[in-house]
Formats: C-alpha cells, sequence, structure tokens
C-alpha cells in the first residue's frame, strides 16, 4: 500500500496556469510561486467581483477522536467526484501550520488519492501565509512596546496589554514567559506569552476580510490593551494600522493549487476552530463561488465547533449561503464514542457502533437548528465490518437523513460519486434556507447559552467571577452586539474533553471573554483551553527526513 507521500510525487500535476485557464482566470492574473503554486492578484479579484456565485457545501463531521474522521480528505474527494458526475466543482479549504504538522496531528493536506498538491508545499511553508502573519504579529508587538518606553502618548498600561506574540509552533513553554529583562534600556519587564499564529486575530481578521480596505479596517480596530485610566487602546489610536497592512498585502490573496485529479482547489487561511472560527478565507471561497458552479469548503473540527461559527460568523461576515451540509463520520469515531480503546477499533463491534452513535444524533439535530438538510457521508475504513455500516446507514435514514459510505481516501472521485449525486439532488430540491443560531443584538450571556444548550446539549453555563467582569467591560465598551466564537475543546459536545459520546447534565463553564474587536466576534473561553498547543510524547517531527536528493520522507 503506498504512502500519502508517495501517492503525491506520483501524481501528474498540470502546470498551474492551466489550472487556472481552466476556471476562467488569465496567466497575467495569477503571481506565481513557482510552477504549481500561485496567487490570483487583485486584478483578477476586482474583474470577478460582479460575478453571480455558485452553490456552496460545507463538510463538517462528528465529534473527532484521535482514530481519525478524514474530513479534509472527504471535502477533497467531493470536489472531484462533483466534477466526474459533470458539475463544475472547486474546492476551498484551509492551509495547514507547521506546528500541528511536526507535532500530534501530521500534515492537513488531506490522504491518499484525495489531496491537495503540492502536498509538501503545502504543509510546510507554502507561499509564505503563515510567516506574513507571524511577522505581522510580532512587529505590532514590537510597536506597542516601543510606544511605552518612548514616552507613552497614549497611557498604555503595560500589564494591561493583550497583545501576546505568536510563532507557528508547538511550544508548551512559551505559554508563560517574561519580557524586558536586562535593564532599563531593555523595556519594561512584564509578564508576557507566546500562542501559535493560527490563534492570532490577525489570522481571524486576514479570513473574514472581503477586501484589502476591510482589512485595514479590521487590523484598525484591534484592541491591543488598556490604557491606565481603563479605556481600550486600539491599532489605529497607535497610527500603524497602515503599516500592519502592508505586511499583509500578499497574504491576503488566495492561493491556487489542485488536488490528485487536477480539480481546482484554494487553500488559503487557517484559523483554528476551537480558539478562532474554523473556516478558511471568505475571500477565497467567494472567489471560488464566483469561478465555479460548485464549491467544497469545510469548518474545523466538529460541527458543534467550525460549523456554528461558520453560519453565526462566516457566512454572516461573507453574505453567502450554504446549499448542503455533508457530515462526516467514520465506524472507527463511532466505536470511541461508544467506549472502545483506540487499540481496539479494528475488532468488529456492532454493540459498539449502536451505543456511540447517539453523537452522530446529536450533530443531525444540529444541522436542523440551521434551516439545512444532512447528508451523512461515511468514511469506509479496510477494518469496517457490513454489519457495522448497515447500523450506521439505517439509523441515518430512520433520521430523514441521506447517506453513501465513501472511500475518497482508496479511490480518489471515483470513491464516492453516489455521494456528490446526492448532494446534488439536495441542491436541486430545497432552496437555500440558512439561518443563524441567534441574533447578534441579544445581550451576550443569552447569545453563549444559546449556543451551549442547543449546540452542546448542556444543562446551563456558569460564569466565574473574571467572565463576569468582562461581560461589563464588554457592555461599557459597546462591543455587546457582537457574534461569539466559544473557544471550547474539539474532543466532546462538552467543554470536558474526557466526555464522549452524547453527554448529558453538563454545565459550561467560561472562564474569561476576549474582545477580538477587529475579527468583530467575542471569544469565551471555556474548559482548560490553550491558545499554545504543546508537543507530544512521540511528535510527528521523529518521523519525517530528507534523502541526499532533498526528497521528504514521512510527511503526511
Amino acid at each position: 500500500m503506498l504512502t500519502d507521500n508517495e501517492i503525491a510525487k506520483r501524481t501528474k500535476l498540470k502546470p498551474i496556469i492551466e489550472i487556472a485557464k481552466s476556471i476562467g482566470l488569465d496567466e497575467d492574473e495569477l503571481d506565481l510561486y513557482g510552477k504549481y503554486k500561485a496567487k490570483l492578484t487583485y486584478k483578477a479579484l476586482e474583474r470577478i467581483r460582479s460575478k453571480p456565485m455558485g452553490k456552496l457545501i460545507l463538510v463538517s463531521a462528528i465529534t473527532p477522536t484521535p482514530a481519525g474522521e478524514g474530513k479534509t480528505t472527504t471535502s477533497i474527494g467531493l470536489s472531484m467526484a462533483m466534477n466526474k458526475i459533470g458539475k463544475k466543482c472547486i474546492v476551498a479549504i484551509r492551509e495547514p501550520s507547521i506546528g500541528p504538522t511536526l507535532g500530534v496531528k501530521g500534515g492537513a493536506a488531506g490522504g491518499g488519492y484525495s489531496q491537495v498538491l503540492p502536498m509538501e508545499d503545502i504543509n510546510l511553508h507554502f507561499t509564505g501565509d503563515m510567516h506574513a502573519i507571524t511577522s505581522a504579529h510580532n512587529n505590532l508587538a514590537a510597536l506597542i512596546d516601543n510606544h511605552i518606553v518612548s514616552g507613552n502618548n497614549l497611557g498604555i498600561d503595560p500589564v494591561a496589554v493583550t497583545w501576546r506574540r505568536v510563532l507557528d509552533v508547538n511550544d508548551r513553554s512559551l505559554r508563560n514567559i517574561l519580557i524586558g529583562l536586562g535593564g532599563k534600556g531593555q523595556g519594561i519587564p512584564r509578564e508576557e506569552g507566546f500562542d501559535i499564529t493560527s490563534a492570532s486575530e490577525l489570522m481571524a481578521i486576514l479570513c473574514l476580510a472581503n477586501d484589502i480596505v476591510e482589512l485595514k479596517e479590521k487590523i484598525g480596530n484591534i484592541i491591543i490593551g488598556y490604557s491606565f485610566s481603563k479605556e481600550p487602546v486600539t491599532v489605529r489610536m497607535l497610527g500603524i494600522d497602515g503599516a500592519i497592512t502592508v505586511l499583509l498585502k500578499d497574504a491576503l490573496k488566495p492561493n491556487l493549487v489542485q488536488t490528485t485529479e487536477n480539480t481546482p482547489a484554494f487553500v488559503h487561511g487557517g484559523p483554528f476552530a476551537n480558539i478562532a472560527q474554523g473556516a478558511n478565507s471568505i475571500l477565497s471561497t467567494k472567489t471560488a463561488l464566483k469561478l465555479s458552479d460548485y464549491v467544497v469548503t469545510e469548518a474545523g473540527f466538529g460541527f458543534d465547533l467550525g460549523a456554528e461559527k461558520f453560519f453565526d460568523i462566516v457566512s454572516q461576515y461573507g453574505d453567502f449561503c450554504t446549499h448542503a451540509v455533508v457530515l462526516v463520520a467514520t465506524i472507527r469515531a463511532l466505536k470511541m464514542h461508544g467506549d472502545v480503546k483506540k487499540n481496539k477499533l479494528a475488532e468488529p463491534n456492532p454493540e459498539a457502533v449502536i451505543k456511540g452513535i447517539v453523537n452522530l444524533e446529536k450533530h443531525l439535530e444540529n444541522i436542523a437548528k440551521f434551516g439545512m438538510k444532512s447528508i451523512v457521508a461515511i468514511n469506509r475504513f479496510s477494518e469496517d465490518t457490513e454489519e457495522e455500516l448497515q447500523i450506521v446507514i439505517d439509523f441515518c435514514e430512520s433520521k430523514g437523513a441521506a447517506v453513501e459510505v465513501v472511500d475518497y481516501w482508496g479511490k480518489g472521485g471515483d470513491g464516492g460519486k453516489l455521494l456528490a449525486q446526492k448532494v446534488v439532488d439536495s441542491i436541486d430540491k430545497h432552496i437555500c434556507d440558512q439561518k443563524p443560531l441567534y441574533d447578534w443584538n441579544h445581550p451576550v450571556k443569552d447569545k453563549i447559552k444559546t449556543v451551549a444548550t442547543k449546540i452542546y446539549g448542556a444543562e446551563n453555563i456558569d460564569f466565574t467571577d473574571k467572565a463576569k467582569k468582562d461581560l461589563k467591560k464588554i457592555e461599557k465598551f459597546g462591543f455587546d452586539k457582537l457574534p461569539i466564537c466559544i473557544a471550547k475543546t474539539q474532543k466532546s459536545l462538552s467543554d470536558n474533553p474526557a466526555l464522549l459520546g452524547r453527554p448529558k447534565d453538563f454545565l459550561v463553564t467560561v472562564r474569561e471573554i476576549i474582545i477580538a474587536a477587529g475579527a468583530g466576534f467575542l471569544i469565551p473561553i471555556t474548559g482548560d483551553i490553550m491558545r499554545m498547543p504543546g508537543l507530544p510524547k512521540k511528535p510527528n517531527a521523529e518521523v519525517i527526513d530528507i534523502d541526499y536528493k532533498g526528497e521528504i520522507i514521512g510527511l503526511m
């Protein structure tokens, strides 16, 4: 059996200029990054601005497990299957982060015969977007500290600076640090820390901006801290919103690559769904919609995280409607939600599938809350038995959800043409009737409670004293009409990662609420969620190598 890396290297890629021409783009509308990667120019984005948009298909999943669900593989495979049944389709997904690539997760470019290529480039430095965001974020941090030591005209309280630094790494030792040591000339000593680049508010902003004008406006709105008089201080007040925007002018342009079957693919932006909105950029999704009849995109982690935020935040800022939702499930994951340990997943266990299927049930209920119909993709693995598969098929049909077994990993687009046809049939039968879960104008407490009770299944929510103070600050400064982007573990519907399946009778505890005024949402922090991951005991980096020819080994 070939590895993902071997399949990627054996795939015959078309020059990116040919891929661009297949969707109506000219060579002079591309900024080329070698033979197989390109960014669209602002000229191209302006030319297609007034074009009508195609139909959007959102791929989500049940609550993820260490067994893996293959959501990205399914997203890529579905786009290829759509083209195989004669529909013009583009896939638009997020960029991987190097930290998780070298850590526990590995790459995020799909797998098997359903990948975006060139896989190695995409999983590593790609077109430099992550580095641009890291540079812009840390230059902003440096400019803040410089302002403080150079007169501090805005009266910024050093201990009230909220703008931490970022790096695209998994490094627990950087979560909390001291800066400014070494004497008066080295700055003002204070506690600081690092987040991973994907958690940067600049990443969220890049993915929510419709154009460069909006990008600059959102950057100017960022609150970097508070003054001695406890008033918010913004990037615009520092007078550096233009400079930070300049550092991101190229990163804002969507990246164009291709799949293993030469389907056009936009891979752009990478906010995590457990700490941010978890979707690729609005600009790349809307660009794809203007260049194709159908677009497949995905929301990070389970439906309770990425998809909820996609409907309540991303779709609202992007002003587009989702025409179909595909929910990815696996027998392996359902067994884990049925209390089977990872090392026992290959053993047939229909009883565990039945026990764990309550997790799938909850996600199907959640999809309906947004006015959407469900189409379930059972991502098949070799050890799945016909009995186990039939249990899930029968369950989905009993709930009125369309369902198909797919194997995009092993067969590419041919592994799920029936699913593609069911998606098209669903889109043809139903008008786009997407609706948000809550009204942005509702009180912040009510918005949090709505998501926690209706989507997670919580009995109620609890606010710490810190969170209660944050609520008062949010109302005082007029940010209470922003949507909420709850930071929560991806491992459970609850805020406790140990509670699998469909937890009941639990509280969601909100520890604090961060105002992301630039991105345009509030971030209630729940449980023990952290914005800087750590490495596992045996990181993926230990299997990655390079040979004397410069060929990368072990990247997946």
